[in-house]
């Protein structure tokens, strides 16, 4: 079977919600990754076989197939297609899965995956009032607990996903909040060290949008502690050690060995193995835990071989029960801060995250590297891959 490998990835800096970001559309934003990615590393769009977008909330300005529609905007050629994935918050990395499965298989040479959010101009859950989203016999499959009192409305509800890993963890609201500030400390010296720099586009009309916009230098627990809960009115989970409502757009060039010596690109790092996973709908977010035991198994690796892990920051909780679980040193769980202080454009996360830790990789000389999200409904990705030389 051909391998996949990882030619080149960029991103956008991710902008706050009504922040640097908020005038662009969708389709404009996902262009400009898409072109940035072929003019860095000189691949004619023409070879590329396919574009696979990840995209959550696919309404208004994200409706209309926008993974082909940004394509066209690019200026790509006519030729090339596009797709659009969602798997909530997993949606670009399950796009680098697709797209490394396409290239693996046979099925393609060349695919760019990728994708985009822009939470400012689609809100999350637009639409929702167009109609209940669960339907009766998943309603009656766990019509105990949904009608419990716990579940706002009796609809499964990620927040109150948050809140019950935390407490089934024993995890109080001062160590959520001693995590969330170390989100924002590391990401304030990441950026200042430069560390994101050669990963992201510059935006047309924004000289001075160079830097991911939700970071927040000098955070501290204390500052924290005076937020309110935002679930529950003696919840945990508040807005502050949740990952924040943002803007951005990324990309990822895919490939074989063999295709990128004809193109005469050099890959970053190879495809390692992939794999997704499920767990219980109500906890939601425990899901990166069977995923990450799932992808160590099919690839052969142990926990201990992994030089760095990316688990997104989407509630605190979610890194720290994924902590807890694999006995990870801090020092090698999200390095450079996470969703927390940077954002989270839902769509665009996955390979965001993807971006930074194959950078983060190359500056450090680290081999393996394992990033994993937790998604909608108790689904979950996980991806290993291997630095090359």
């Amino acid at each position: 079977m051909p391998e996949a490998v990882i030619i080149d990835a960029v991103r956008t800096p991710i902008g706050k919600r009504k922040g640097a970001l908020a005038g662009i559309h969708p389709e404009d934003l996902s262009a400009y990754v898409l072109r940035a990615l072929v003019e860095r590393t000189g691949v004619d769009p023409l070879v590329v076989d396919d574009v696979i977008w990840g995209c959550v909330s696919q309404l208004g300005e994200q409706s209309i197939q926008i993974g082909r529609s940004a394509v066209l905007a690019a200026g790509f050629p006519e030729s090339v297609p596009g797709v659009t994935v969602n798997r909530a918050c997993g949606s670009s990395q399950q796009s680098v899965d697709f797209a490394a499965a396409l290239v693996r298989s046979g099925h393609d040479d060349v695919v760019i995956a990728g994708g985009v959010e822009s939470m400012t101009r689609v809100p999350m859950g637009l639409g929702a009032d167009l109609g209940r989203p669960y339907g009766t016999q998943l309603r009656a499959r766990y019509a105990q607990d949904l009608g419990s009192g716990e579940f706002p409305g009796g609809e499964f509800h990620q927040g109150i996903g948050a809140e019950r890993i935390a407490r089934k963890a024993g995890l109080d609201r001062r160590r959520l909040d001693e995590y969330s500030a170390r989100s924002h400390a590391l990401a304030t010296e990441a950026t200042d060290a430069g560390a994101f720099a050669a990963q992201l586009v510059r935006i047309p009309g924004l000289p001075g949008f160079t830097a991911d916009e939700g970071i927040r230098p000098g955070t501290t627990p204390e500052t924290l502690a005076g937020l309110k809960p935002a679930f529950t009115e003696d919840g945990l989970v508040h807005a502050g050690n949740s990952s924040q409502i943002s803007d951005g757009a990324s990309a990822v060039l895919i490939t074989t060995p063999e295709r990128a010596a004809e193109l005469g690109v050099t890959p970053i790092a190879r495809y390692h193995t992939g794999a997704v996973s499920a767990a219980n709908p109500l906890d939601m977010l425990s899901g990166p835990i069977p995923a990450t035991h799932k992808v160590l198994k099919r690839s052969g690796l142990s926990i201990a071989d992994i030089g760095v892990f990316e688990v997104n920051e989407a509630f605190a909780p979610v890194p720290l029960v994924w902590q807890a679980e694999f006995g990870v040193a801090d020092e090698l769980l999200n390095p450079l801060g996470g969703a927390i202080a940077v954002g989270h454009p839902m769509g665009a996360s996955g390979t965001i995250l993807l971006t930074r830790m194959l950078n983060h990789m190359r500056d450090k000389g680290i081999r393996y590297g394992l990033q994993t999200m937790c998604e909608a409904s108790g689904t979950a990705n996980a991806t290993i891959v291997e630095l090359l030389d």
